[in-house]
């Protein structure tokens, strides 16, 4: 017999409705780890509001969730939205000291060296746009992972990993911010996909160098596309 949700409340988090309707429906969350294809932790971590729900539209989290547990469609995605919007930083920092040198390495030296320049009168916002756009266009292409099971599946055992630990990982850069944005991120999800990027800093136009082919392979000719 199927167990009604209750309707959330406008207050409520993402993992206050995961607690609930695990309840409601007598599911452990070890099953719902495997239907979502996550290590437990993850879950767990969710759960207890020890990790920020990842951003709707970027993943098949919620849709797998909710199928899963029965919600109504849209009821996981406004309680994210929601609670995110409610904790989003108010000043934007851009990213770190670290990630800044790594993404320089891949962009044309003399905006690089403007960009810096700028970055340290003006603060991080203008920078921070531009990396966004960047990850904007990289997450994209990463996204393809998540469908793509075999590759993922591949992936895992290159890097001598399970399935839902690359999975994971794959997760958590798509959720990524440029505030969030690690050098891991960088050297295992940019730099195999990142030839080179530019920004004309008149107009903001954003140019971006793709690997053509699949990451790891350095001697394909590289596709371009400006934004």
């Amino acid at each position: 017999m199927r167990v009604k949700p209750s309707p959330p409340s406008k207050d409520t988090t993402v993992a206050k409705l995961l607690r609930q309707r695990l309840k409601e429906t007598e599911k452990t969350v070890q099953e719902l780890a495997d239907t979502v294809d996550v290590p437990k932790e993850y879950i767990d971590d969710l759960i207890a509001g020890r990790r920020r729900p990842p951003r709707p539209g970027r993943t098949d989290i919620y849709d797998r969730m909710t199928s899963f547990l029965g919600l109504s469609r849209n009821d996981l995605a406004n309680c994210a939205r929601t609670e995110r919007e409610a904790t989003a930083p108010k000043r934007v920092a851009g990213p770190k000291p670290t990630v800044r040198r790594q993404l320089f390495e891949l962009c044309e030296p003399a905006t690089a060296k403007k960009l810096e320049q700028r970055r340290a009168k003006s603060g991080g916002a203008e920078l921070a746009g531009y990396v966004q756009r960047l990850l904007d266009i990289t997450q994209s292409a990463v996204q393809r992972m998540l469908i793509d099971k075999m590759t993922l599946r591949l992936s895992a055992k290159a890097s001598a990993s399970s399935y839902a630990a690359m999975r994971l990982e794959v997760l958590e850069f798509l959720d990524t911010t440029p505030d969030t944005l690690t050098t891991t991120h960088v050297s295992k999800f940019l730099r195999p996909r990142v030839a080179f990027w530019d920004v004309d800093l008149q107009t903001g136009v954003l140019r971006v160098v793709m690997h053509s082919q699949i990451p790891g392979d350095n001697a394909a000719r590289p596709a371009r596309a400006a934004y």
